[in-house]
Formats: C-alpha cells, structure tokens, sequence
C-alpha cells in the first residue's frame, strides 16, 4: 500500500514516534573493542561514558535542540545504566543547573566521573528506567547495574520507581543471557511499551 499520498490506518495525531538512541562510548567499549576478554574487567562495573561518549552526547543534544525534535517528545525511557543515564540526561535535560531553582537536578556535578556540571530537569521531558531494555545480562562486570539508591543520589530527577530492587538481581556473575533469552525480553519491552505507555501516556 502507498503511503505517500498521507494516507494511512491512524491519522497522525493518534500515532506515537518512537526514538531509539544507543548509548555512547564507555569506557569499556575502547578496550573491549580490542580484545573481548578486556569486558571481563572488574574495573568497568556500570562503565561510564569516555570524553569521546560526552562529546557525542552533545553532538545529539545539539542535533535535538536544533531540529525541533526536544519539543516533541513526552517521555525518555532509559536503561538503569550509568552510561545510559549520562547519555539520555546529556541529551534530553535541560540547560545549565542552579542551585537557586526548585527543581531537582536530572545528574548531580561529576556523576559516574563525568567532570561534567549538574543538568537541569528543566524543560526536560519526564525520564524513566526500565530494567527489561537493559543490555545483555550477566558475566560482564560492565553489565551490572549499581543500587537504585546509589543512582537516585547521582540522578536525582530521574524516575527509578518501575525497577523492582534496590540491588541488581538481574544480573548473574556465572550466567550469560543466552541470545533467544535477549529477544524474549527485548519483546517484553516492547508489549509492556505497547500496553502500559502508549495507551497510558
């Protein structure tokens, strides 16, 4: 069927846009890129982004103030990652914190290593982490998760109700997720996305 005359099943205006942004650069990207084994090292637990990650980050950030796309969006769903978090309050907070507003900031100064200054929730869209669009799960220590009260101190405007733990139980130290256990979660995402966001939001 063409589409292009603007005809389709739902008008527009009932149709959600779907964005989906990878993290960027982590330290344990760089090493792990060069040797696998290096994802093994207990020293990327919850990895944070490189100074290479930032700048991507504010290369998107731009992109997304510059193209208007900021003002369409309702709601960020992230991943309870550090190199997550960092890369989806990079991009979609808002302009430079003070301590003077009301408002929470989305990332205290520094977070995960950062060397970067707080980021207001100030006209940003409400963000939210979800533990079913996690990565793949288990073995590497780059994988696991930190507490959620560790991360409400860091990310103090983000949203950490959903996730059921104050510890990562998801995460096994001997138990890789197999490939076909990935894709059965990946499409628990997406049906939860389907029946609680957009028909709630």
């Amino acid at each position: 069927m063409d589409y292009s005359a603007g005809s389709s099943l739902f008008p527009l205006h009932r149709c959600k846009t779907i964005h989906l942004v990878r993290h960027a650069q982590g330290i344990h990207n760089v090493e792990g890129d060069k040797n696998y084994k290096a994802y093994m090292n207990p020293d990327y637990f919850d990895a944070h982004l490189t100074p290479l990650g930032w700048q991507q980050v504010d290369n998107l950030r731009k992109h997304v103030r510059d193209s208007g796309l900021i003002n369409t969006i309702d709601l960020v769903i992230a991943s309870p990652l550090m190199r997550t978090l960092q890369t989806t309050v990079g991009v979609f907070g808002g302009e430079g914190y003070t301590d003077k507003t009301d408002v929470l900031p989305l990332m205290v100064a520094n977070a995960g290593n950062s060397y970067r200054a707080a980021i207001s929730s100030l006209n940003s869209p409400p963000i939210v982490t979800v533990e079913l669009c996690r990565e793949h799960l288990g073995v590497h220590p780059c994988d696991r998760r930190r507490s959620v009260s560790e991360y409400q101190f860091l990310f103090p405007a983000v949203d950490f109700s959903l996730l059921d733990s104050d510890e990562d139980t998801w995460w096994k130290a001997n138990v890789r997720e197999t490939k076909e256990e990935l894709a059965a979660r990946g499409m628990k995402f997406l049906n939860w996305y389907e029946f609680v966001i957009i028909r709630n939001f």
